[in-house]
């Protein structure tokens, strides 16, 4: 087979692949590049060609553990590793990396090669599974947990009064600011009182507020958590220790 027809029947093959594919010679200039290399580098074939691969790539470990060198210096391929390279916008790209030698019909080395797949979709992929696994400041990755997160903007369309039951410490405050700040409220204040921390005797005026004159001293007037929430949410925590 002449050698240009032999090239083009490899830069066909090359190009079929999904897989990024590059391969370069000792000196670890870059001498094929197909289609998909040029989709996830951005970077043209025939810029690429002839260039060290570490200017086409700026991967995160052209400097230190280069894959490639890796295998070239060793003989052992490297399979699948997870590395980051920097594509012609500068955008940093995920991508997993796989390595092998090339050896010539004496068995001397004569270069290697290189295939990479962008991982983006994955990346974007686990991102939203972080996501599901929480809520505003709420980790969790339990069935009882997603479920709950399901809920929530349910309830934040609601104008239903909504109770959140748990113990002292297991974050009921948090969940009522995650409701808050789903719902058409998100934009009013958010108050939030501690029932439990005040006496009977406050618990009126602080909830409804007072006019001047109203007692001794109340030199002038002062509105009541439910007032200053106006539009919003207020959060009654330990609303269960209110006298009857």
């Amino acid at each position: 087979m002449p050698s240009s027809t032999a090239d083009e029947f490899h830069r066909v093959i090359l190009d079929s692949i999904n897989d990024g594919v590059f391969t370069v010679d000792r000196e670890w200039r870059i001498t094929s590049f197909n289609q998909a290399a040029e989709r996830i580098t951005g970077v043209d074939r025939a810029e690429a060609i002839g260039r060290p691969c570490c200017d086409v790539f700026r991967a995160s470990i052209c400097e230190v553990s280069c894959a490639l060198r890796q295998t070239l210096t060793t003989g052992r391929p490297v399979v699948n590793k997870a590395v980051y390279i920097l594509n012609a916008k500068g955008e940093r790209i995920p991508i997993s990396v796989s390595t092998a030698v090339f050896k010539d019909g004496r068995g001397n080395l004569i270069g290697g090669v290189e295939t990479f797949r962008d991982l983006s979709l994955v990346e974007d992929l686990r991102k939203e599974l972080e996501a599901r696994h929480s809520f505003a400041d709420i980790v969790g990755r339990s069935a009882a947990m997603r479920k709950v997160f399901e809920l929530l903007p349910l309830l934040a369309d609601s104008e239903s009064t909504v109770l959140i039951e748990g113990a002292s410490g297991t974050g009921k405050e948090l969940f009522a600011r995650a409701i808050h700040s789903l719902s058409h409220r998100k934009g009013k204040p958010f108050v939030a009182i501690n029932c439990g921390a005040l006496p009977d005797t406050l618990l009126e005026s602080e909830l409804f507020g007072y006019l001047a004159g109203a007692f001794t001293d109340a030199r002038r007037d002062k509105p009541g958590r439910f007032a200053l929430a106006e539009g919003g949410t207020i959060f009654l925590d330990e609303i269960g220790d209110i006298s009857p």
